[in-house]
C-alpha cells in the first residue's frame, strides 16, 4: 500500500448511478469510488476498503447521511460493511432492486452492444417477496469445521447462516454442526422438498484463510476441479419438474437456485423458439435438457433436437430424463469445437444457448449465424458478457426483437437476461 493509499479514510461522497456488481458510483478528487451498501441520490460517509493506485478504488457505506426513500431496514445480517458478499441490496425494496438491475443492464446494453433499450427487471413467477427463493447453497467450512461464506473479496469464513436467501428448512442445523475443516457444502432441496448434503473435499488451494487475491484464479479452479464427494442427507440425486416433467440430477450439478427460475425460462423459450413440425433445433450449453425437451414438443418424431453440454453427468441427465423422445440427441462435446464442425448439417430452424457466465464469445455466435437460423434465443446470467454478445449478433446481422430480464436473484446484484434474436431484414 503506498503512502498516497486511500485505504481505511472515511469520505463523504454523494452516490451516482449503480454499477455492475452491486455498487453505486461516485467521483471524489478527481478519482472514481465504488461505494457497496448505498444508493443512487444517498450522501454517505463511506470508508474505504481498497485503494491499488489509479483512477478507482473500493469503498463501503458505513454511514447513511440522507437516506434514500428506496432504502429499507436490511432483511440480511450478514452481508452489511465489513460482511459476506450475497446480498448485495438487501437494505432496498424489491422494487428498487429490480429498477437498479434494469439500469445496469441498460447501460451495458448501450455501452456493449450499441442498443439502446428500454430493460424491464421482473420478479421470477410466482413472486414472494425478497426472501426464501434459493434451493441451491454452497458453504465452506473455517478450520474449526463450521460452515459458512466467504467474506467479501476475502477467503475469511462468516459463520452465520442467517441469510434470507434459501427456501425454509434448507439450512437448520447446519450452523450446529461440524464439519471436515476445508470442505465445503452443497444444500440442494429438491421439487419432492427432500434435502440433500454433500460434502465436497478440501481442495489444495482453500485451506488458507487469509486475503491475498494474488492466487484468485488457482483457487477458483481448484475449487471447480474434480473432488470427492460425501453424501451424508439424502440420496445427492435431486428429483426436478419442469412444464411436468421429472429429471433426476445430482445435487452438486447444475440447477438454477431460484424455485422458480427452470420454468419460467422453459416457458419463454417454448413461446419463443415456435419451431414447426419436422424442424431442427440446438440445445447448446443444455446441462440436462430441459430446454430441449419443449423443443421436442415442438418439432415432434419428424423433427430433431441436438443437445450439447460438456458435463457429462448433466447429458446422461438430460438423456434418463428425455428417453421418451428419442428424437432427441444428447451429447457431451465442447459447444466451441462442435458448433464449428457442423458445417452441411442440416439447418436449425431455432438455437437455445445458455452459456456459462463469461458469454457465448465471438467463435461462438460467428458459427451459429452462419447456419442461418430462423431464430436464436440467447439466454445470460452476466449484463455485461450478455451485452457483449448481443453486439456481436448485432454485427453477424441477427437483431434482438425480444427482451425479457428477470430478477431470478432477489437482494444480489445478478440478473438473468433473455432475448430472441432474428435476421435483419
Amino acid at each position: 500500500m503506498s503512502e498516497n493509499s486511500w485505504e481505511g479514510t472515511l469520505l463523504e461522497l454523494r452516490l451516482g448511478a449503480p454499477g455492475h456488481g452491486g455498487f453505486c458510483v461516485a467521483r471524489h478528487d478527481g478519482r472514481v469510488v465504488f461505494v457497496r451498501h448505498g444508493l443512487p441520490g444517498e450522501l454517505v460517509r463511506a470508508r474505504v476498503t481498497e485503494d491499488r493506485g489509479g483512477s478507482f478504488c473500493r469503498a463501503e457505506a458505513v454511514q447513511i447521511l440522507e437516506p434514500s426513500p428506496d432504502r429499507i431496514d436490511p432483511i440480511c445480517p450478514v452481508s452489511g460493511p465489513g460482511g459476506a458478499g450475497c446480498c448485495d441490496f438487501a437494505f432496498a425494496t424489491p422494487e428498487a432492486q429490480r429498477a437498479l438491475k434494469a439500469d445496469v443492464v441498460t447501460e451495458q446494453l448501450r455501452r456493449l452492444a450499441d442498443w439502446d433499450t428500454e430493460v424491464v427487471v421482473e420478479p421470477i413467477p410466482p413472486e414472494a417477496g425478497n426472501d426464501r427463493w434459493r434451493t441451491r447453497i454452497r458453504l465452506v467450512v473455517d478450520a474449526d469445521g463450521r460452515a459458512g461464506v466467504h467474506r467479501y473479496r476475502s477467503t475469511e469464513v462468516i459463520t452465520d447462516l442467517r441469510c434470507p436467501q434459501p427456501v425454509s428448512g434448507a439450512l437448520d442445523g447446519i450452523a450446529e454442526s461440524r464439519w471436515t475443516p476445508g470442505a465445503e457444502l452443497v444444500i440442494a432441496v429438491d421439487g419432492d422438498g427432500l434435502r440433500h448434503i454433500v460434502e465436497l473435499e478440501p481442495s489444495r488451494s482453500g485451506r488458507r484463510s487469509g486475503g491475498d487475491r494474488r492466487n484468485t484464479a488457482a483457487r477458483r479452479a481448484a475449487a471447480h476441479g474434480p473432488r470427492r464427494e460425501r453424501v451424508l442427507e439424502g440420496s445427492g440425486r435431486a428429483a426436478q419438474y419442469v412444464a411436468g416433467r421429472r429429471w433426476e440430477v445430482a445435487a452438486t450439478g447444475f440447477w438454477q437456485p431460484h424455485r422458480g427460475a427452470a420454468q419460467c425460462y422453459s416457458d419463454i423459450v417454448a413461446d419463443w423458439a415456435d419451431a414447426g413440425p419436422g424442424a431442427t433445433a440446438w440445445d447448446l450449453y443444455s446441462g440436462a435438457g430441459v430446454f430441449a425437451a419443449r423443443l421436442a414438443e415442438q418439432v415432434g418424431p419428424d423433427g430433431a433436437v441436438l443437445g450439447i453440454e460438456s458435463a457429462r453427468s448433466a447429458v446422461a441427465d438430460g438423456i434418463a430424463a428425455l428417453r421418451d423422445l428419442p428424437w432427441v440427441d444428447m451429447d457431451a462435446h465442447r459447444v466451441e469445437s462442435w458448433v464449428d464442425e457442423r458445417f452441411g448439417a442440416p439447418t436449425p430452424e431455432v438455437i437455445v444457448l445458455d452459456p456459462p457466465r463469461a458469454g457465448a464469445g465471438k467463435q461462438v455466435v460467428a458459427a451459429m449465424t452462419a447456419h442461418h437460423p430462423a431464430r436464436i434465443i440467447h439466454i445470460g446470467c452476466d449484463p455485461a458478457a450478455f451485452a457483449r454478445d448481443i453486439g456481436l449478433y448485432r454485427a453477424a446481422g441477427y437483431a434482438p426483437t425480444r427482451l425479457r430480464a428477470f430478477d431470478a436473484f432477489p437482494a444480489t446484484h445478478h440478473v438473468e437476461c433473455l432475448a430472441l434474436l432474428e435476421p435483419t431484414p
